[in-house]
């Protein structure tokens, strides 16, 4: 499989596939695509069917294969924002944020992640529930607004504002902290949680959280 990714802040990535290749996708990710791909609809379990639902996407996943001959498909954001391609190994798991992944080489599987530690979930901002990305392949995943990434190295450490997570290796460790002073608790602006990321490992940040975006709208919207 080869890809290309065009456009911002409203991406696609352009995928062209080999005869018999296959790739996957969330239900109502395709965009276009030449007419001898086929698609099939894949629970692949009732397990794994729940598991994604949980992590914010659909129960069932479009299989596109190419028939034929060659062929070639195409997924577009639904945000502003990027799309970044990252190689999933056994070695190499990714977690991600609810709704990241957009689609992937078949030999990716997308399951659920809990965090181990409760505070990070209920207060770190990025969710009790996240994805985790396994097996060997490309995946594509979704980052709201533009892509910052770091290498912390062992028991470097990363502060960030709630939402702004987008992914991270599966050896960096998330936690939570509160921000110190009642004043800055209050008057702040910033809320009363922060997430911590410990590396080893890589992340990667968005610049624009849908939830922020979200906020900032309706905080422009008229009042009844």
């Amino acid at each position: 499989m080869k890809y290309q990714i065009y456009g911002e802040p409203m991406p696609v990535v352009i995928c062209n596939v080999d005869p018999g290749e296959a790739m996957i996708c969330e239900s109502g990710a395709m965009s276009w695509m030449s007419p001898n791909m086929q698609m099939e609809t894949v629970g692949g379990g009732v397990g794994k069917a729940l598991g994604r639902m949980f992590s914010g996407e659909n129960m069932f996943q479009n299989h596109y294969t190419a028939q034929g001959g060659p062929g070639m498909i195409a997924f577009a954001s639904s945000f502003p924002g990027s799309i970044r391609a990252v190689e999933i190994t056994p070695e190499h798991p990714v977690i991600c944020q609810k709704k990241a992944f957009l689609a992937s080489t078949a030999g990716v599987e997308l399951s659920i992640h809990f965090q181990k530690k409760l505070g990070s979930g209920f207060f770190g901002g990025e969710g009790f529930v996240m994805q985790k990305l396994s097996g060997q392949g490309i995946a594509f995943l979704e980052i709201d607004g533009s892509a910052m990434e770091y290498n912390l190295g062992p028991g470097q450490q990363m502060v960030i504002d709630t939402g702004y997570l987008a992914m991270m290796d599966a050896s960096v460790q998330m936690d939570v902290q509160t921000v110190k002073g009642l004043k800055n608790m209050m008057l702040g602006g910033e809320g009363i949680f922060n997430t911590v990321v410990s590396g080893p490992g890589k992340i990667t940040l968005q610049t624009m959280p849908i939830s922020s975006f979200i906020g900032l709208i309706s905080g422009m919207l008229p009042k009844k």
